[in-house]
């Protein structure tokens, strides 16, 4: 079922017109006017009428849930087809609102049910607070019977391949601490401004874009060129682990069986679009990658099949509190890479070896990583001792989460979180075993038996989103200001090595050497503007540029530099070549662009 509720000041109706499906009504209900009302606009949908009384029983706590946060005075049921081409039988949908009518109404609420199947001319005043919207799909998840809510999940740590009461732990790590402490509800708020939103500022990488959507960004030259070295180097370690690239649609029509059912799972974070057919933008590859694979013809022998695809964009309908620069977004760069399993103990061993890569990207960007491993507890009684050993592979305490039951489509992931400056997670890698989606899509392979079997689907992002990658990394730079100089990976600094003219007569040999450098594939560039040299080097240290040196008459004459290395704050004399070798040792095997700004930084614009 997909729900609108406004908390309105005012709803007046008229009944105009019979449709085929209308009930009967009485005149009186030809009318209706509401005033400080809870309207709730319903569309009853074809997956309904599968389990009516659980969609009748979360309906209703759904929407008591926003009356006790509201306390509007009535609740209106107002069907509203528009918000699905997937309905139901008139039928069953009558059935189900008058249901809910009569248990809203039998626990002493004020409530109004609206005529079904008529046209009608209507006229609402929304309130215009932050809950007065609110979009909802309504599923038929059961809950716990005896305690009307979601059994709570078990936490505890495990250290290699011992377990530990959270309550018994001791915690030498403040990092792993506050992770822990975020994860139960005790550690920090997710208010407050994070300091990457003014360092990816100020750092000329992206800014707000507010004639877009919110959590739409613009990115600038500097930052365009780190997300595209972040996706080069992502595409490098999923294509060495037999990955192949594609590329697929970002919408998806929501009639699709499949395609709803797993898009439910999201709920509200569906970022819907207004047009005809019911579409909803991708907030993950999978949609794309599963159809690929349910038209694809395969063996065991193919197993484990891999797909990589870069979304740009995946999107999700955050609500607007919660967006917050590169940390949480309606937009974003997903590398999604998905791993087709013929069995459970096959997706286990590529899910070690995944964990393996996952573990690599924290060494390679920098990042410390603190993790938390998710299972359900069927999974965790027969595949505790395989977890134990992922544990041990992770080398230091993990926060383990047991879930009473599958929630979504997993039934064991892992995640990686770097941890900002405010004490709160940053998700970023993640591999999930997937048990439901191959049935569901309906992908299959050929057994060595002869047969058709669905396979188990690993989804694992080596990364998580490009945006949080930027922004671990900036975050980091915030929480080691005391210990050392701010600064990117040189692989993923925009500028590798700047060259600083004295004056005019320098700049063709500054220029000269700035070639030979960039020669060497790396990215340099020359401060040729008519400043002091006291201003050229603060203005490379605002831009963190790794390596710097000036270029004067005694550069010129004797062809030695002094070059500044930031990482280590030293000078260090050297030739051009020495230069070369030692930038090229902290790039060794990472990826290279160009460089995506005039050499000359005269003639550069400034974008802030």
């Amino acid at each position: 079922m997909r729900i609108l509720i406004i908390h309105s000041d005012y709803l007046n109706y008229n009944v105009k017109n019979k449709t085929p499906v209308a009930e009967e009504i009485e005149e009186a209900k030809k009318q209706g006017a509401f005033d400080e009302s809870l309207v709730v606009f319903t569309a009853v949908e074809k997956e309904d009428e599968k389990n009516p009384s659980a969609i009748v029983k979360n309906l209703i706590k759904e929407i008591k849930k926003v009356n006790d946060q509201v306390k509007a005075e009535n609740i209106v049921l107002y069907p509203y087809a528009h918000l699905s081409s997937s309905l139901s039988s008139p039928k069953v949908a009558v059935q189900i609102l008058k249901d809910a009518e009569e248990i809203i109404k039998s626990e002493g609420l004020d409530v109004y049910r609206v005529p079904f199947g008529w046209y009608k001319a209507f006229e609402i005043s929304c309130k215009g607070h932050p809950l007065s919207e609110l979009s909802r799909t309504i599923t038929a998840d059961e809950e716990d019977e005896e305690e009307g809510e979601k059994k709570p999940s078990s936490w505890s740590v495990l250290d290699g391949d011992t377990l530990i009461d959270i309550d018994e732990f001791n915690f030498d790590n403040d990092q792993f601490e506050k992770l822990v402490k975020y994860e139960l509800g005790e550690g920090a708020s997710d208010e407050g401004e994070p300091p990457h939103v003014k360092l990816m500022r100020e750092k000329e990488l992206c800014d707000y874009e507010i004639a877009s959507d919110v959590g739409n960004l613009k990115w600038y030259p500097k930052g365009r060129l780190v997300r595209d070295l972040l996706a080069d180097y992502v595409y490098n370690l999923v294509v060495d682990q037999g990955a192949m690239p594609i590329e697929t649609p970002i919408f998806y029509d929501l009639d699709n069986d499949a395609i709803n059912v797993h898009a439910a799972k999201f709920g509200e974070r569906q970022y819907r679009t207004a047009t005809k057919k019911n579409l909803m933008l991708r907030f993950a590859c999978c949609f794309g990658a599963f159809r690929v694979m349910a038209d694809t013809f395969c063996t065991w022998k193919n197993l484990p099949a891999k797909l990589y695809e870069l979304s740009t964009y995946s999107f999700r309908f955050e609500q607007k509190g919660e967006v917050v620069g590169l940390k949480r977004l309606r937009a974003f760069t997903m590398p999604d890479f998905h791993s087709f399993c013929a069995d459970l103990d096959a997706s286990l061993e590529e899910f070690s070896k995944q964990t393996d890569m996952c573990i690599q990207t924290g060494v390679d960007l920098g990042v410390n990583y603190e993790v938390i491993f998710r299972a359900t507890q069927e999974f965790y009684d027969k595949y505790s001792e395989w977890m134990y050993s992922i544990g041990e592979k992770i080398g230091k305490p993990v926060l383990l989460e047991i879930l009473p039951e599958r929630k979504h489509y997993w039934d064991c992931k892992i995640d990686f979180a770097a941890i900002d400056y405010l004490g709160r997670p940053i998700e970023n890698p993640t591999v999930q075993i997937d048990v439901e989606s191959g049935e569901r899509f309906g992908i299959t392979y050929l057994g060595e038996d002869g047969e058709e079997h669905n396979p188990v689907i690993l989804h694992c992002s080596p990364t998580g989103s490009i945006e949080r990658v930027i922004c671990s990394l900036l975050e980091k730079t915030a929480i080691e200001l005391n210990e050392k100089a701010p600064m990117l990976p040189v692989w993923l600094s925009p500028i590798e090595a700047r060259v600083i003219t004295v004056g005019e007569p320098h700049k063709e040999y500054a220029f000269e050497l700035a070639d030979k450098i960039a020669a060497a594939d790396i990215r340099v560039d020359v401060d040729d503007r008519d400043e002091s040299v006291g201003k050229k080097i603060r203005s490379a240290a605002k831009e963190w540029i790794p390596y710097t040196f000036v270029v004067g008459d005694n550069e010129v004459e004797s062809g030695n530099l002094n070059v500044t290395i930031r990482e280590t704050g030293e000078k260090v004399d050297m030739t051009v070549d020495e230069l070369i070798d030692a930038i090229k040792a902290k790039t060794q095997g990472m990826p290279f662009r160009r460089l995506p700004l005039p050499k000359d930084i005269s003639k550069r614009i400034n974008f802030q």
